[in-house]
């Protein structure tokens, strides 16, 4: 292994974490959201950090709590933003038009949008309006009509996305439409990423919402996502996607300086970091603590 070759401990956490404070289960005000981006930005472990995630509709806000921060602080931080889009993309347009020019020379900068689509129409509408200056996430239903809307994206020049989950049982979209989604998306070539409901590494039973006594579902595990992601990128089947996905057994998982280890199964760290970079891009999660530390007992390097 050259000094070049990445370990699979980088390949998979790597700017992986954008970061959703604002939306539940913790759904923190801003100005709590904001410090704690900024906080996260002095740790170890910063480089797992992503981008910001806020509304168009709420700039103004993340701005003024921007302000508000104490000089130490703010010394450092960097902004990088995903926005997420309303129903009304031309007032989206001038919001976001009117905040780059606010920003032209230094501070916060939006680098991707994310918007909703159940329609081909819809993608085009989303790539008419936004699709030069910015890296645009389509969230797609996970629906039987996949594959036309992912050839939408494919068209638009545009990325994808998939909603993994929520605060409630009936949130978990089923193995079967995941499967449908990667295998589209690994097919016609596009990018996506992935939300909600990825705080865990691994698959299983874990609370809806951080609120005593909670109810609890079956959760995707982060890892059996990017590993399920990795086999069909680099032209594995179907089948053993799947038993990437729901495999839920943890004792023999390892993710060390070669790949990623588990129940007899191996990725490499190359091919795990060709995926981050060029199909996987990230999850956003309301927690970026989380996803990290429930981790670290499968690190065989977790310095």
């Amino acid at each position: 292994m050259t000094s070049t070759t990445p370990t699979a401990r980088r390949a998979v956490l790597e700017g992986l974490v954008d970061y959703a404070g604002l939306f539940p289960p913790a759904g923190l005000p801003m100005a709590e959201a904001v410090a704690n981006y900024a906080a996260y930005q002095r740790r170890a472990d910063h480089w797992a950090l992503g981008r910001f995630v806020v509304p168009v509709a709420r700039l103004g806000e993340f701005e003024q709590a921007v302000a508000a921060l104490g000089d130490a602080a703010r010394l450092g931080a960097r902004w990088p933003l995903t926005a997420l889009l309303g129903a009304d993309l031309a007032a989206d347009a001038e919001a976001l038009a009117a905040f780059r020019a606010r920003h032209l020379h230094a501070g916060p900068e939006v680098l991707s949008l994310e918007g909703k689509a159940e329609s081909p129409a819809r993608v085009r509408a989303l790539a008419a309006q936004f699709g030069e200056g910015y890296e645009v996430f389509v969230e797609l239903p996970l629906g039987p009509d996949t594959s036309a809307l992912m050839e939408a994206v494919l068209e638009a020049g545009l990325r994808a996305k998939v909603r993994m989950g929520g605060t409630t049982a009936a949130d978990f979209p089923a193995p079967d439409a995941v499967l449908r989604f990667l295998t589209s998306a690994a097919r016609h070539l596009v990018a996506f990423k992935a939300t909600a409901g990825l705080h865990h590494p691994v698959r299983r039973d874990a609370p809806l919402t951080y609120a005593t006594g909670s109810a609890s579902t079956v959760m995707y595990g982060y890892l059996n996502l990017l590993a399920a992601a990795t086999t069909l990128w680099r032209g594995g089947t179907r089948e053993e996607a799947e038993r990437w996905l729901t495999l839920a057994d943890a004792a023999d998982l390892r993710v060390g300086a070669a790949g990623l280890a588990w129940r007899g199964q191996r990725l490499g760290a190359e091919d795990l970091a060709a995926t981050r970079r060029e199909f996987f891009r990230s999850i956003g999660s309301c927690s970026f603590t989380e996803p990290l530390e429930e981790i670290r007992p499968f690190l065989e390097d977790p310095a």
